[in-house]
């Protein structure tokens, strides 16, 4: 009798001992779905909003391309614009240009805009930015504020003030109109959006770098060869300052690198680290003979792949539409063009198909706009070739 007692209450100690267990576990599981619900939520709330803008532009299909880059390349082969009507691009429907012409995908537009980056143009070492207006406005301060000094119980002076000016970058126009056969836009296997990429960035890019040294700004950006130069012992703002070769259309016979050296000197302290110089390559060509009084080049090559030859130590751009060293012409610049020159840019390139003007060709008709000025003329130099 005693031993069935104890017996019954042992097998009770473990169905409690069991039935806790179970009790324990259900709460622990129950704890971590909730802790794992409120992860969800937060990442729903938070998470995702944070992580969205860092996905590709370009989504892929289950076929690997994009809707809306199928759509595109549909538009460009066919003209067949009804998927682009109603896809959404990045949030939003793929706009109009207003005379029947799209947008350009994302990849292609990013694809023009690092060959432009890419290029021998004063965009590379220009300040760009990115504009939604018609224009953009740069505040240049010409003068610092004043300062003086004081005791603690006597009048303090009045100090000046600085003087302002505004400078507006118009945007204009830039078009490219490349064409193709309808029977290379049948050609499946042919790469339409690459070939249009390379033949719209090779014509702006060719068009914009004209115009940033030499564009008269009707139309066009302007160029900063385009504004008035004066001799740097009398420079003043709304002009750029030069020194000469002591030479008519040459470099002096004796010391030609001198002039080199004026020419850096020239440049503001305040300018000197970010400078770079700007020539041809005939003028590079030309530079690149020269040595210093112990027969060293001044110039010299870049170290590793990619990087600027370097001129006295600066780097050099070669921008094939600065002009020939001739008499009297400007055939070297010197300065911080990040501060001294801006592009001023609409992010968004369109594109209109023609079937009908140049058949049986078809015409891509496409259009941005960029514009560009000298922002701040205290941070460009020239060297004109010619003795005053």
């Amino acid at each position: 009798m005693t031993s069935k007692t104890e017996s019954g209450s042992a097998a009770g100690q473990v169905s409690r001992a069991v039935e806790g267990f179970t009790k324990d576990f259900r709460a622990f599981r129950d704890d971590v779905n909730a802790r794992l619900q409120q992860q969800e939520e937060r990442l729903t709330m938070f998470d995702r909003k944070s992580l969205a803008p860092a996905r590709p532009a370009l989504a892929s299909s289950a076929e690997g391309d994009a809707p809306h880059q199928k759509a595109f390349d549909t538009y460009l082969r066919s003209g067949d614009d009804a998927a682009l009507r109603g896809i959404e691009l990045e949030g939003k429907a793929m706009a109009t240009t207003g005379d029947g012409g799209y947008l350009v995908d994302p990849q292609t537009a990013e694809t023009i805009s690092g060959q432009l980056r890419s290029g021998a143009s004063i965009r590379r070492i220009a300040k760009v930015v990115h504009v939604e207006a018609t224009s953009y406005d740069v505040i240049i301060d010409q003068s610092d504020m004043g300062a003086g000094w004081g005791t603690e119980a006597g009048p303090q002076a009045e100090t000046g003030t600085p003087v302002m000016d505004r400078i507006s970058i118009p945007l204009h126009e830039l078009s490219a109109m490349p064409k193709a056969s309808q029977r290379l836009l049948d050609d499946s296997a042919f790469d339409l959006e690459g070939w249009l990429a390379e033949r719209i960035a090779d014509k702006f890019a060719r068009a914009e770098a004209a115009a940033f040294v030499t564009g008269d700004g009707d139309d066009k950006p302007r160029g900063f060869l385009d504004h008035a130069a004066l001799p740097q012992v009398s420079w003043s703002w709304d002009s750029l300052g030069y020194v000469t070769t002591g030479a008519d259309g040459a470099f002096a016979a004796s010391a030609p690198g001198d002039a080199l050296i004026d020419l850096v000197y020239a440049l503001g302290a305040q300018y000197r680290a970010g400078a770079s110089f700007v020539m041809n390559s005939r003028t590079a060509g030309e530079i690149r003979k020269i040595k210093d009084a112990d027969g060293r080049f001044l110039w010299s090559d870049g170290l590793a792949a990619g990087e600027p030859a370097r001129l006295l130590g600066y780097p050099v751009l070669v921008a094939e539409d600065m002009p020939d060293i001739g008499s009297g012409s400007f055939a070297v610049a010197f300065g911080d063009f990040a501060k001294g020159y801006t592009v001023a840019e609409r992010p968004d390139l369109r594109v209109l198909r023609d079937p009908f003007s140049a058949k049986p060709h078809v015409l891509f008709y496409a259009t941005k706009r960029v514009g560009g000025d000298v922002s701040d003329f205290a941070a460009i130099k020239l060297l004109k070739f010619g003795t005053s």
